[in-house]
């Protein structure tokens, strides 16, 4: 599945060398102003080349993204000014769930109960840690700052 107009090369699989916060969104929900706001700070301030956010809506939460994919790009885009991803509407829990957030659950056995739960996994696909939706930035910022420290390490000792 690849975001709508983007044309960032995912397959599920975390961009090589960039730790990703992976998210699922919606338009309308109590969450959704403080979130966006604050993932595109995120983005801003880390991204590109070591960071990204996905952003995956979702609308198995009190029906809060009723929208199309297209819609939500645009909302998402016009109303925040996104830069990152924003990817076609999925189904996050049950058996229709995408293979990507069920690899997100089963590695940190904590599974979304609203809106924006936010999952950060390094570039070896390891989920290092989540966050719920009320959680404030200040306390995702330094772990995102941590894991991009590690890759620059990482990349100075392979050169």
């Amino acid at each position: 599945m690849e975001p709508l107009t983007t044309t960032y090369p995912l397959k599920y699989s975390v961009p090589k060398a960039r730790a990703t916060l992976v998210v699922n969104v919606a338009s309308y929900c109590q969450h959704t102003d403080k979130n966006y706001i604050a993932l595109q700070e995120l983005h801003r301030e880390f991204g590109p080349s070591h960071f990204t956010v996905l952003a995956f809506p979702c609308n198995q939460f009190g029906e809060s993204e009723p929208s199309s994919s297209q819609e939500i790009e645009s909302f998402a885009k016009g109303n925040y000014g996104v830069t990152f991803p924003v990817f076609h509407k999925i189904k996050i829990l049950g058996s229709e769930a995408e293979p990507a957030f069920k690899f997100l659950i089963d590695s940190s056995k904590k599974e979304p109960r609203w809106n924006f739960w936010k999952y950060l996994v390094s570039p070896e696909g390891k989920v290092v840690k989540f966050w719920r939706p009320e959680e404030p930035i200040e306390s995702i910022k330094p772990e995102v700052a941590s894991l991009i420290r590690q890759i620059i390490m990482k990349k100075r000792e392979d050169l």
